[in-house]
């Protein structure tokens, strides 16, 4: 690892590629004779070092590199304190990398005053996420900075791009973007100063993301002339001794007391300061605004998604006056923004990254642990009109999925269906259902909090959509969260699949139903089968845990969608294994480790999990202020607040190895009761526990015990029909159950109509049945019948079941393939290709919205129905409507074949990454032979790769679409497999395909 420069600006496990990482500062011992920008390899202007080098502690880092020179670093508020110390006798030069952010700059500009010995200049940036889609490969801040040194230059000069200026002052230019969306290779601009042989040097810098006058300002304010370097060191420590101190812990090991503080330091790095000592900002709408009213100060960088869920309360709990800000902050964003609250803003930008509509249970959640100084209802009307009214932004697919621009993507299909539907803007429908829904009821908490009844019975019920989007028989282990499509249908899923999902699959997010927790068990079938459920997701079959690293079904305790779970025991009854699959994360999880940090911790929030969970307390309805408990990691605990409103934790013989909660007092009374209620946070309190090695299934274990759940405005049903998806050769028949499953008290009657398209009766078309009151379940059997004569075609049969009580029910269908089984028409499950016009959305070819372009296709030879060859094989392009399956994502199906010649070959391409499988060849006379079916990544990873697994080039296209109307200038491959030779003397009669939905077949040759 080198070290190439100390940036003005950071942000804390981003994911993606990172972010900001602004004018990194370079202490060079030598003397420039080439383009920094030049040295794209690192080889000339960077350096290696030694973690035994390094210190790092709150507001203070220092290390000294391989190369000899030392860096020592700390900040205020606005600035930033440097001091660079040169190894005796040799030559001292700091670069100011002025273009050089961690992602692209489009322009940058750097001015030396060697009279005045100051630097100074500004970045613009941003592109956070932009790898991933056109949509964020922009630029949407401007970082000004001016710095003062200590030390007179002996020499100046500046570079940009590959041409170095020795005396220059001036430079400008940015690394602008290369294809992939990473900065261009060799572009940028700099600045380099050089010291007396050995020097020590001091550097005061301002930065401001208004104007370079407001720089200047903010170093003269916080961090002036004379200000020694240690005094900006100790005053850094103190601030964040005073912090940190919020939360005072007594015992415990040194190992668990370090992972604690260092997980509460990163807890609280985020959002980040964005106003200057004036109280200026630069807006969303791309001119300075000014804090005023109850306001102290603008934050930015909210990386929504992630920080909602407990994060900003724990900010919040401890700061309230900072909590109110950021609340603030966000609604200031908004009404800058055209109304729209975007999910993942960074600095002055909206890159609309990740799902849901987070900003709302961020509010809720700041509001309910006491974040109360900002306009609430102002806020609340503008988050109740994003909910209510769909924009143009909304209805618009640009971005999509990742970067969706909308703050409620598809709204108008929510509002009309109930539920996100698979053919959306959003990234996955089903996981878009469940986070709106968790957006509602934190906007009926809001409303009921300002005292409006109205609001709040409307979106309490909408919290229930996530009902709609629950199917009962979504696989033998029993009802998942599952992907629906437009028609009603379900969409193809398995409880591993992410389709649907963002960062998580259809086990994962089956959870994520925060406020009705009761609920989603009886819609699983009860306590007992959530019980069974809850130990198969953290355990192997062999009973081990399995809370990270695993195949789809189990927890991801480093990945947000998972975190909530293990506080779910609580809800079931089963509080002592709530205790222990908690402290087994926190002990197995969290270390000093290099990787004692799970995942990502994507801008403090895995890090807030953390200390909830070694306070022994969670927030698990992130909207509310009441807490799910576990038991505390320390035998003492007090988190300071204010006007005396502590909370005191007491709990000797606290451990690692005593999770199990004996005994709870609460202000001196006993309670079995595994919740606080928010009355707690609001008042502070004490809490006193008595812990053991053994489980105490007492605890906790009655149902007056359990958390509350909010059950207001649940549907009477859950509605699904088997199959989801019908294949039926002309001339026949098949057979399809209705099923109705009780999810409240009612048992409604129920009646049902089937509407089939021509082509397909169905009998009984139409009729009444009712759930059994024992089972809860209510079936109904149609058989459905294709016409002899019926061409191959894909159909939906429209489904509508009523109840006597009038529920709105979803709409249900099934979908209906007319055509042979194991044909290549019925196999295709898979739009990978989209026509240049329009915006693209009809395809998806890698789950990320993003195809194959039509008329590429045909330029390079690939035309709908046209015959083409590769090495000596022919094969017949596939000619399909647009928006139509083109492609079979191998599904472990069994593909019919009637070929003739000696060599076959698959024609297709693979999706995120190289993919590897293996088909079997099935002979008429039964035998068998297993072949490679395996496809490079169709853009080669990005154009960084090359090609694997022996495959051949069919076509090359110079860009691919994505959804929203826009190209991505990446080329894209259509590729074959290598020809493998078939039995001699034998007839092929199948391929059974591989269980890869990655690997896309589009055509098979032969010859």
């Amino acid at each position: 690892t080198k070290i190439r420069g100390f940036s003005l600006t950071h942000l804390s496990g981003t994911g993606c590629a990172g972010a900001s990482g602004d004018i990194p500062f370079y202490p060079h011992v030598g003397t420039v004779t080439t383009s920094p920008s030049a040295d794209t390899a690192d080889a000339v202007y960077a350096s290696t070092f030694a973690h035994t080098n390094e210190v790092a502690r709150p507001g203070f880092y220092s290390v000294k590199l391989d190369s000899g020179a030392t860096a020592d670093l700390s900040a205020t508020a606005r600035t930033g304190a440097g001091r660079f110390t040169f190894p005796a006798g040799q030559p001292s030069t700091l670069l100011v990398r002025s273009s050089n952010s961690e992602l692209v700059s489009t322009d940058a500009s750097v001015h030396v005053d060697a009279a005045r010995r100051t630097v100074s200049g500004s970045v613009t940036s941003g592109n956070f996420c932009g790898y991933i889609g056109t949509e964020n490969r922009r630029s949407y801040y401007t970082l000004h900075f001016h710095a003062e040194f200590d030390q007179p230059f002996s020499a100046t000069g500046t570079w940009t791009d590959g041409t170095v200026a020795p005396g220059g002052t001036d430079a400008t230019g940015g690394t602008q973007f290369a294809p992939n969306g990473f900065p261009m290779p060799g572009k940028g601009s700099g600045a380099y100063l050089q010291f007396a042989p050995g020097a020590t040097v001091n550097v005061r810098v301002g930065i401001s993301y208004v104007s370079d006058a407001n720089a200047r300002a903010n170093l003269r304010a916080e961090n002036p002339a004379g200000t020694p370097f240690e005094r900006v060191r100790d005053q850094a420590s103190a601030a964040w001794r005073r912090m940190l101190g919020r939360i005072g812990v007594g015992g415990g090991t040194t190992e668990q007391r370090t992972v604690f503080y260092t997980a509460l330091y990163h807890a609280l790095l985020h959002p980040n300061l964005a106003s200057d000592a004036n109280g200026e900002y630069q807006g969303f709408d791309g001119k300075a605004h000014k804090v005023g009213g109850r306001q102290h100060a603008q934050y930015a960088n909210f990386s929504g998604w992630d920080i909602y869920r407990s994060q900003l309360q724990l900010v919040t709990l401890l700061a309230p006056d900072t909590g109110s800000d950021i609340a603030q902050s966000l609604f200031n964003q908004a009404n800058q923004n055209g109304g729209t609250w975007d999910r993942w803003t960074h600095n002055s930008g909206a890159t609309h990254v990740m799902a849901g509509d987070p900003s709302v249970p961020a509010l809720a959640g700041i509001y309910a642990f006491g974040g109360r100084d900002f306009d609430v209802r102002g806020a609340l009307r503008s988050l109740v009109t994003a909910a209510t009214v769909p924009t143009d932004l909304d209805l618009s697919s640009r971005g999509k999925p990742v970067l969706s621009v909308g703050q409620r993507p598809s709204l108008d299909k929510y509002l009309a269906l109930h539920y996100v539907p698979a053919q959306s803007n959003a990234w996955g429908g089903a996981g878009e259902t469940l986070e709106d829904g968790t957006a509602d009821f934190a906007l009926a908490e809001l409303a009921r909090a300002v005292g409006d009844e109205r609001t709040w019975r409307q979106f309490v019920a909408r919290a229930q959509y996530w009902q709609n989007v629950f199917n009962p028989e979504s696989a033998p282990s029993g009802g998942y969260i599952q992907d629906r499509n437009q028609d009603g249908s379900w969409a193809p899923s398995t409880p591993d699949s992410f389709n649907g999902f963002a960062e998580g699959t259809s086990a994962q997010y089956t959870w994520m139903v925060p406020h009705n927790i009761a609920g989603l068990f009886q819609a699983m079938g009860g306590t007992d089968k959530a019980r069974a459920r809850l130990d198969t997701f953290f355990h192997n079959p062999d009973g081990s845990w399995a809370i990270t690293g695993g195949d789809g079904t189990h927890a991801e305790m480093d990945n947000e969608p998972s975190i909530n779970v293990a506080w779910l025991y609580n809800y079931a009854g089963q509080a002592f294994k709530t205790q222990e699959t908690v402290r087994q994360v926190v002990n197995a999880l969290w270390s000093t480790q290099p990787a004692g940090i799970p995942g990502n911790d994507d801008l403090g929030e895995m890090s807030s999990w953390y200390v909830f969970a070694a306070l022994g307390m969670y927030p698990q309805v992130p909207s509310r202020a009441d807490l799910v408990l576990a038991s505390p990691l320390f035998p003492f605990a007090r988190i300071q607040r204010e006007h005396g409103r502590d909370i005191v934790i007491r709990a000797p013989g606290a451990a690692a190895d005593t999770p199990f909660v004996q005994r709870l007092s609460v202000n001196g009374r006993d309670t079995t009761r595994s919740w606080l209620p928010a009355s707690f946070v609001a008042d502070g309190g004490r809490l006193d526990y008595t812990l053991g090695k053994s489980p105490n299934p007492a605890w906790g274990g009655r149902t007056g015990d359990v958390p509350p759940s909010w059950r207001q405005g649940e549907l009477p049903y859950a509605i699904t029909a088997v199959p989801s998806r019908a294949v039926i050769a002309p001339g026949t028949s098949t057979q399809v159950t209705v099923k109705a499953f009780r999810l409240g008290n009612s048992l409604p009657a129920l009646h049902f109509e089937f509407s089939p398209p021509a082509g397909v009766t169905a009998d009984p078309a139409r009729g009444s049945f009712t759930v059994d009151g024992a089972t809860g379940v209510g079936p109904v059997r149609v058989t459905l019948t294709a016409a002899a004569g019926t061409p191959e075609s894909r159909l939906s049969v429209p489904i509508a079941v009523t109840t006597s009580d009038r529920a709105q029910l979803p709409r249900l269908a099934v979908g209906v393939v007319v055509g042979q089984p194991g044909s290549l028409f019925v196999l295709r499950n898979n739009v990978g290709i989209s026509d240049d016009t329009g915006t693209h959305e009809e395809a998806d070819f890698d789950t990320g919205g993003v195809s194959f372009s039509r008329q590429a296709l045909a330029a390079a030879g690939l035309t709908p129905g046209g015959q083409s060859t590769v090495d000596g094989l022919a094969f017949t392009w596939p000619d399909v409507p647009a928006g139509q399956p083109d492609n079979i994502g191998t599904g472990g199906g069994q593909l019919t074949l009637n070929v003739t010649g000696t060599r076959l070959s698959f024609i297709g391409s693979a999706s995120n990454g190289n993919q590897q499988g293996t088909a079997t060849l099935v002979y008429t006379d039964g035998s068998t032979a297993d072949i490679d079916l395996s496809f490079s990544d169709w853009t080669l990873g990005g154009g960084g790769g090359t090609l694997m697994f022996g495959n051949l080039v069919v076509a090359k296209t110079g860009y691919r679409n994505e959804a929203g109307g826009a190209r991505d200038p990446v080329a894209s491959y259509m590729l074959a497999t290598a020809p493998v030779a078939l039995a001699p003397g034998k007839q092929l009669a199948a391929v059974k395909l591989p269980q890869n939905p990655d690997i896309h077949v589009f055509a098979v040759a032969s010859g």
